[in-house]
């Protein structure tokens, strides 16, 4: 049997030699990878089209490594050859939504924004696993896929992590429990046709339709649906960015470290669900390769509809607008 001492140095060694990227060095891409940098999972660039903006960010969190500790090497850059064998990619890249404007209306934008950065990955990251930020989520992932040609396995869109936090946030405020306590789901496109499903929303393991009046679960619902919406109007200048962040870093977690964990993401839909040739947030487990398993859930006839409703929603949008 190895020493503990040569356990704990080969586990450090491996993940000295893992390498991500994170496209973006505005606030949801710097917040992601300063979760990563205190999680140690490896070697990180913040890549962005300001060089300066980039290696500012990158060098204030590596001065930051004795403070929290963690030793893990930080840079930033400009140039899509220094991301060369990254074994994960979060893209976070694109305009932000201001007030009044929906994910949607980001559509042109940012399609432009993913078509030079998915090219940037395929030439110099194929083996990587993408994880898609950029919004309108389902869209620019379901594009990513289709500029980089990567097995869609390999290219996950963080949507219904996010959705679920905020659910969760909001029950456990109405329980008067701890966050932690509170598992939610939310399926469907990360926008306004979101799914949240309180049925398979528990608190402690008991459901929240035990806990809960309706009005109060549909008020959680719907603000859940607005989340991002009401954090826009409040901040008036600029999205939401430390849950977001959060959240592509918990997902990037999973696959380096292969945690194989059950999380709501945005993946190519195959015929499940009644559903294909679509991006939706469903639950799937996530590992090494990216998407391992996608799990069916047994719907009700409205929740079903609903999800059905989303993803249609957005698969026009991907006819309409993005010409697929």
């Amino acid at each position: 049997m190895k020493h503990l001492r040569e356990t704990i140095e080969d586990d450090f060694m491996a993940r000295e030699s893992r390498k991500i990227a994170v496209i973006g060095a505005g606030n949801v891409g710097a917040t992601c990878a300063f979760v990563m940098a205190e999680r140690k999972l490896g070697e990180i660039v913040l890549l962005d089209i300001y060089e300066g903006f980039a290696k500012g960010k990158a060098l204030d969190m590596s001065q930051g490594g004795q403070v929290l500790n963690y030793d893990g090497k930080i840079t930033g850059t400009s140039k899509y050859e220094d991301i060369s064998g990254a074994d994960v990619v979060v893209v976070t890249s694109g305009f932000p939504r201001q007030p009044g404007m929906s994910r949607e209306d980001l559509i042109g934008k940012n399609a432009e924004i993913i078509s030079q950065v998915g090219a940037g990955i395929r030439d110099y990251a194929p083996d990587s696993v993408v994880i898609m930020v950029t919004n309108p989520l389902d869209l620019m992932t379901y594009h990513m896929q289709k500029v980089t040609g990567f097995d869609p396995k390999k290219v996950i869109g963080q949507a219904g992590i996010l959705d679920s936090a905020r659910m969760t946030h909001f029950v456990a405020q109405a329980v008067g429990c701890s966050n932690e306590d509170v598992q939610a789901m939310v399926l469907g496109g990360h926008g306004d046709t979101m799914v949240p499903l309180p049925r398979y929303t528990t608190v402690g393991g008991i459901p929240i339709t035990q806990l809960l009046k309706s009005d109060e679960i549909d008020a959680i619902s719907k603000r859940t649906a607005s989340g991002g919406g009401e954090i826009v109007k409040l901040l008036e200048r600029g999205s939401a960015f430390y849950a977001p962040g959060s959240a592509a870093a918990i997902m990037a977690e999973s696959v380096l470290n292969d945690r194989k964990r059950m999380l709501p993401c945005s993946t190519l839909l195959t015929g499940q669900y009644g559903l294909e040739d679509v991006y939706i947030g469903v639950p799937v487990l996530l590992g090494k390769d990216g998407v391992e398993n996608i799990v069916e859930l047994e719907l009700e006839d409205d929740e079903l509809n609903s999800l059905q409703s989303s993803a249609n929603f957005y698969k026009s949008q991907l006819s309409d607008i993005l010409g697929y």
